[in-house]
């Protein structure tokens, strides 16, 4: 058996391409790749029928990779990702166009070195150079292994060096959302600016999303034609699931909706004159004294209130265009405010059972 010397100890031969420490007792791969280029790797074992079958699969693996492109630069994998995602939105080609040029500028080893050489520890210390929120820092984990998944599916390498990156757990904060009484003041108070040319259009615009619990999105591409007197629903398209769904024309809706149809230009119109009413809840909320509440916050308040008269968590997950059966309202809107969870605790007294009672007051 042919035997390779070590500083240490000695690598011994004990089969075709399997090697076996001398001091440790640990096998090792050495496979011909080339007449230039040979591979070593710790099969990390020292069970010689584990170590056969990690052998069989290093071997494999290295069948499929692409020798052709095994001089491909980091650099040169950045810009072929650049080009994948251009079909996405401005906003998140702008995300990822900023990571990119961070790994080119930042990267350990440098941008020009070869995809094969790169290390698992070369990301871990790309990434330690920031010093970002969780938010961000997972946005630049799935952008580098994205760029590294793409280089697995080429074959130019066998695995990715991104592959053990943990996504961080992100916190949800119990954001700031508005009672109903605060939701109707701010529509009355961005209804009362006499010298402002939108503030009717505004007030109309954030009391329909409070009052139909809708998105600012959703609102704004709403047309006439998708509003159903006959059927008594609205059919909207839920951007962020790309997904249409539709909800009942509620009866809190019918007043506000019936005087903009008496309004309308055609059926092919929208329904809103504003795309958004930002600045208008901000001065709003400022004039009142109020929290800084935005859109979403009354989309937020609308499911709240629901869950609160007791409406069917499943029915609100309809409402709200998602279908997973309201799961994520049961994560998302677990919290509830101090009153209703006061009131629902006090129901746990009044409808005690009366032999419980009974066998309490015996006790005593």
């Amino acid at each position: 058996m042919r035997t390779l010397q070590s500083k240490i100890g000695t690598f011994q031969k004990v089969g075709e391409c399997l090697y076996r420490y001398s001091t440790s007792g640990t096998y090792f791969a050495r496979v011909r790749i080339s007449s230039k280029q040979v591979l070593k790797r710790s099969l990390e074992t020292t069970d010689r029928a584990i170590a056969k079958r990690k052998l069989a699969a290093f071997k494999d693996e290295q069948r499929q990779i692409d020798r052709s492109q095994g001089k491909l630069t980091l650099v040169e994998l950045c810009d072929r990702y650049l080009k994948t995602v251009q079909h996405q939105k401005p906003a998140t080609i702008e995300r990822k166009t900023l990571i990119v040029a961070r790994i080119k500028r930042d990267w350990p080893t440098g941008s020009l070195t070869q995809i094969a050489k790169i290390k698992p520890s070369d990301v871990d210390l790309w990434l330690a150079r920031y010093k970002f929120g969780p938010v961000s820092r997972n946005l630049h984990r799935a952008c580098v292994k994205a760029i590294f998944d793409m280089a697995v599916d080429d074959k130019i390498i066998p695995y990715s060096p991104a592959a053990k990156l943990k996504k961080v757990k992100v916190d949800k904060p119990i954001r700031k959302t508005p009672t109903f009484d605060e939701f109707k003041t701010i529509v009355e108070s961005i209804r009362s600016q006499k010298f402002s040319a939108d503030a009717t259009d505004s007030a109309d615009f954030v009391e329909f999303i409070g009052l139909a619990g809708l998105g600012q999105a959703e609102a704004a591409a709403l047309t006439w034609r998708d509003v159903s007197w006959k059927r008594e629903q609205i059919v909207t398209f839920r951007y962020k699931t790309k997904s249409g769904f539709a909800i009942p024309l509620y009866p809190q809706l019918r007043p506000l909706l019936a005087r903009l149809y008496q309004q309308r230009m055609s059926d092919d119109a929208p329904v809103f004159r504003v795309k958004d009413a930002k600045k208008a809840i901000a001065a709003a909320c400022r004039r009142l004294n109020l929290p800084a509440y935005s859109h979403r916050a009354f989309r937020r308040m609308f499911v709240i209130r629901a869950l609160e008269l007791g409406v069917d968590v499943k029915v609100i997950a309809e409402w709200q265009g998602h279908k997973d059966g309201g799961k994520l309202i049961l994560s998302t809107y677990s919290h509830v405010r101090p009153i209703h969870s006061q009131r629902m605790a006090q129901l746990l007294v009044d409808r005690e059972p009366k032999n419980v009672i009974a066998m309490s007051k015996g006790a005593a």
